[in-house]
């Protein structure tokens, strides 16, 4: 069994010293965090490359344990079969929660309008990422929360910051996508053909 002690490393250390192993082809591995956001980006790291996962805490030591039988290697997701549902291949990246300059209300109404009129679109983005202020469109009872939910529905992945969700204190009132990291979200720019900033 391989082990990667990721414990005191700030994102995306435990997602990239994660992949390095896994890049290796082990069957088994566990890997050590100290917080829930680690565990969690690295715990859906390893399903999507193929591994059988579970996870155990006991006081700030967070275990991920993953296996994988011998004749069902991991392959890295971008090799994978073509995916079920059609999307654009665009990122669209998100650092703010209005649209915009100084006038707030203007921006609010703008932002909500924008994500309204993806869900509306025939074919979503591949992805929508958001960082900073912008991680706030995901929150539970937010108009644009719904919208992000109705646009993962039809297939765009959602990637949330957890960096800036802890940083805003907000991660346990996410209500759509998953809570990620800045390899995650940086490799939804550089595997499209375009990324638009908002």
């Amino acid at each position: 069994m391989e082990i990667v002690d990721a414990r005191g490393k700030t994102c995306p250390q435990p997602v990239i010293m994660t992949r390095k192993i896994i890049n290796d082809g082990p069957e088994e591995i566990e890997v050590l965090v100290d917080n829930k956001v680690a565990s969690g980006n690295v715990k859906r790291l390893m399903e999507k490359m193929g591994y059988n996962t579970s996870t155990e805490e006991k006081d700030d030591l967070i275990t991920v344990r993953g296996n994988i039988s011998s004749n069902n290697k991991p392959v890295p997701t971008s090799m994978k079969g073509t995916e079920r549902i059609k999307k654009t291949n665009t990122t669209i990246f998100i650092s703010r929660e209005i649209i915009g300059g100084n006038d707030r209300e203007l921006g609010e109404v703008l932002i909500k309008s924008f994500l309204g009129t993806l869900v509306q679109m025939e074919l979503p983005p591949r992805y929508i990422s958001l960082m900073n202020e912008g991680i706030r469109l995901a929150l539970k009872g937010t108009s644009t929360c719904d919208h992000l939910q109705e646009l993962e529905r039809k297939g765009c992945e959602i990637l949330v910051c957890g960096t800036c969700t802890n940083h805003f204190g907000v991660t346990e009132k996410v209500g759509v996508g998953v809570i990620s990291n800045m390899f995650d979200i940086t490799e939804s720019f550089m595997n499209v053909d375009k990324v638009i900033s908002i």
